[in-house]
């Protein structure tokens, strides 16, 4: 980890990198389900292609504003925010999107199984930023866990 930066806030250097590391993993985890969003945005077909083009793109709006929020985090704790993409590929829990997958419900299924992944990996994370003494960050990820959930909802009525 790299020096962090000064801040007033008052959480002990230790407690700031640990949350530093956690948001950031985080942010690498929403990048890579953004981008399998996206592949499921543009190679949607079905009969229904629009409505589901439509809310994946929607989708992959929220996962933007929830990295940037999480990014912004770390850096506020006085770290460095986000990862590389090498970073990323090699980090990320999710398995690779099958890119030869077109078919709207199956589409809507693989997305819908990554998205409560990561939902799920983010209401821990609530747990572990409260136990870090970071009610901010615990917020944080109750606002990302609401909205993850609610898309999922969406996609889950499709099936």
């Amino acid at each position: 980890m790299t020096k962090l930066n000064k801040t007033a806030i008052n959480l002990d250097a230790s407690l700031r990198e640990q949350l530093v590391a956690l948001l950031n993993q985080r942010v690498g985890l929403l990048m890579d389900l953004y981008i399998q969003t996206k592949l499921a945005h543009w190679n949607v077909r079905g009969p229904h292609f629009i409505a589901y083009h439509e809310l994946f793109d929607a989708i992959a709006g929220h996962l933007l504003e929830a990295q940037d929020s999480i990014a912004e985090r770390a850096a506020t704790l006085g770290g460095s925010a986000g990862m590389t993409v090498q970073d990323i590929a090699q980090d990320s829990p999710l398995t690779t999107w099958p890119m030869g997958t077109r078919q709207d419900h199956d589409v809507i299924g693989l997305l819908a199984e990554r998205l409560g992944q990561v939902s799920n990996y983010i209401r821990q994370d609530i747990d572990s930023s409260t136990k870090l003494g970071d009610a901010d960050t615990a917020d944080l990820f109750t606002e990302v866990s609401r909205e993850l959930d609610h898309d999922l909802w969406f996609l889950e009525a499709h099936l």
